[in-house]
């Protein structure tokens, strides 16, 4: 009996205890110097002029910090704020407060790093799926980091 009610509290223990957070990683080597790739990032509302899924970014502020407002293409809509930005590292980390993606508890970080004679993008987020199974919610993610690396890429030629 002490061995089946142990056997019930680790399930239950494993049941309650929250899931695990999923990470993606993209990266590209783009032909540019640092200080004109992060240029080409831009503000926290640039976004809306290098990622191609994104129609419209409108800037805003919630208790000293930066928000933004994303209307998709297609339609959605999706609002990040800004937790920190480095101008010297070159590099800014936001979460995500609402959006139509299967994910929640998200973090990300975009950052511009040296690479040779160019410079290496990194986008790089943690979350947790929501609605979706882990797989799929880590091929969206990985997706939108793909296609704005491309678009910043793209643009700093």
């Amino acid at each position: 009996m002490f061995r089946s009610l142990a056997l019930t509290a680790t399930f239950v223990m494993a049941a309650l205890s929250p899931a695990a957070a999923l990470e993606v990683t993209k990266t590209a080597d783009v032909a540019a110097p640092p200080p004109k790739v992060w240029k080409t990032i831009g503000e926290f509302c640039g976004i809306g002029d290098w990622h191609p899924a994104v129609e419209k970014c409108t800037l805003s502020e919630k208790g000293g910090k930066k928000m933004r407002t994303l209307n998709l293409k297609g339609g959605g809509e999706i609002v990040e704020e800004q937790v920190s930005r480095d101008e010297k590292k070159m590099d800014y980390t936001y979460t995500i407060l609402q959006s139509p993606l299967p994910v929640s508890d998200y973090k990300s970080t975009l950052s511009v790093a040296p690479n040779g004679a160019g410079s290496k993008l990194t986008w790089t987020g943690s979350f947790k799926a929501k609605g979706a199974p882990d797989a799929k919610a880590q091929e969206v993610i990985g997706g939108i980091y793909e296609a704005g690396l491309k678009g910043i890429t793209e643009k700093a030629k």
